[in-house]
């Protein structure tokens, strides 16, 4: 056994009833921020090596599990101290990153740690769990792998508008969240399969990545982005099965060359 997990905290499609918002939107609305497909492109490898993986069936529009349930503004929650427009693809998002509103109004404060408890406490706790489980059985360093998709090119709501990316994207907080060793080891592998591989650019890292990430406590957490590009059309939201399947076994090349130089516990 390795102590090694991968969590997908966007990929899940399930709007919950309390999110009466989102009810209806158009499907390239509706999914035009979530990691969509991430989940299976990963399942296979997942599978295969039987790797302790944490994810969610929940939208992120809902309750976003890479950002913190503060992070909320007056346009998102009512009585909120933040102001409007500071997390406007926060904890709840307002609006998408194409510029479409989803929120015609903010939610109450009660209706906020409803959806708090039910779908952001639950993935954080079989987060922690996780670790806690490779802690348990001796492992001085846990490594965890933060899985994600990006746009192909860059939006007026990213650090990088109009700039066409890499392939795949890893981010470790500007070196915060990793120790250099596993960071490295990640890129290579990546690069390996011939993917095109960029670093802190444009993302540093979510609040997953920050909250775990704490290679003082051998807690070490890295997020991967992959473009879109590579295995779906991304204005109808679909999949194209050849490339996907493709890109797939490249993932499952990857994350095989990580899991194996992780130490064993």
């Amino acid at each position: 056994m390795k102590p090694f997990f991968i969590s997908i905290p966007h990929s899940g499609e399930r709007v919950p009833s309390e999110a009466h918002w989102l009810q209806g939107l158009p499907e390239p609305i509706l999914m035009c921020d979530i990691d969509r497909y991430v989940d299976r492109l990963y399942g296979p490898v997942v599978d295969q090596l039987r790797l302790a993986c944490v994810k969610t069936q929940w939208h992120r529009y809902v309750v976003d599990l890479n950002r913190l349930p503060e992070d909320v503004d007056a346009e998102s929650v009512q009585g909120s101290e933040n102001p409007a427009g500071k997390f406007t693809t926060g904890l709840h998002w307002v609006k998408t990153t194409r510029g479409t509103r989803l929120m015609p109004k903010p939610i109450s404060q009660a209706l906020h740690q409803q959806l708090v408890e039910r779908y952001f406490n639950p993935f954080h706790d079989d987060v922690r769990d996780t670790y806690g489980f490779f802690n348990e059985r001796g492992a001085k360093k846990v490594y965890h792998l933060d899985a994600h998709s990006m746009p192909s090119k860059g939006t007026s709501a990213h650090r990088d508008p109009g700039e066409t990316r890499a392939d795949i994207v890893v981010s470790d907080q500007e070196g915060k969240s990793c120790e250099t060793a596993f960071k490295d080891l990640v890129i290579e592998a990546y690069s390996k399969t011939g993917l095109k591989v960029a670093y802190n650019w444009p993302y540093l890292g979510g609040r997953v990545t920050q909250t775990y990430g704490q290679p003082q406590n051998g807690q070490h957490a890295i997020q991967v982005e992959i473009n879109r590009a590579l295995y779906m059309d991304e204005e109808s939201k679909q999949l194209l099965p050849e490339k996907a399947q493709a890109l797939s076994a490249k993932l499952a090349e990857a994350v095989r060359m990580i899991y194996e130089r992780t130490p064993d516990l």
